[in-house]
């Protein structure tokens, strides 16, 4: 099985169903696209570390790493092996005292766990002939879509009236609410100024 090797390209809001997200994944080396149908919880745990966000508390995906590093635990690689009725397997490859261990996960949790262990991820040739997709250059966007309380039309961001000083603030208390969709906002607004 030869592995292909997968880069996260971003997150969207779901044009197909409701209420979820498509996790997009890049080919390295190619043009081809495996977008993720997953939930909204398991959005949060990849866009809060996409974003580089810290909660005050570890989540989930948090507490596995920090369990792995007490018991020098390291997590070599994860692979998208399987596709089966639209959903897909993955494996965690976890190596401890020199020997390696395959674990079943859901591909949302591998991937989120794949970002705060800077591991990489890969897919069989397989499945992304059969789930792959190519866009044409002049069709690639970003994937990164808002909510549409969030903003005003046009790109215009809802906290363009806020002073840096405010949306700091603001940022800190989205952190603090676990409120990681509006932090997540609030810190590309921030971003856009400071450029």
């Amino acid at each position: 099985m030869r592995k292909v090797k997968l880069n996260i390209l971003g997150l969207s809001v779901s044009q197909t169903q409701t209420g979820a997200y498509a996790l997009v994944l890049a080919e390295e080396n190619g043009d081809r696209r495996l977008p993720i149908i997953i939930g909204p919880v398991e959005a949060q745990a990849i866009a809060i570390q996409l974003e580089g966000l810290k909660p005050p508390r570890p989540l989930t995906h948090d507490l596995v790493k920090n369990i792995a590093l007490a018991f020098e635990i390291a997590l070599l690689e994860v692979v998208i092996h399987k596709l089966e009725e639209g959903i897909f397997f993955s494996e965690l490859l976890f190596e401890m005292d020199g020997k390696e261990i395959s674990v079943d996960s859901r591909t949302s949790d591998a991937v989120a766990l794949a970002l705060r262990f800077r591991c990489p991820i890969y897919t069989t040739e397989d499945i992304l002939h059969k789930a792959g997709i190519v866009l044409d250059m002049n069709e690639d966007k970003p994937v990164k879509e808002h909510r549409d309380e969030e903003s005003f039309g046009h790109g215009r961001s809802v906290y363009e009236k806020y002073t840096l000083a405010d949306l700091e603030s603001l940022l800190s208390e989205a952190v603090q609410n676990e409120d990681y969709e509006k932090a997540s906002m609030i810190r590309d607004e921030i971003k856009r100024r400071k450029r």
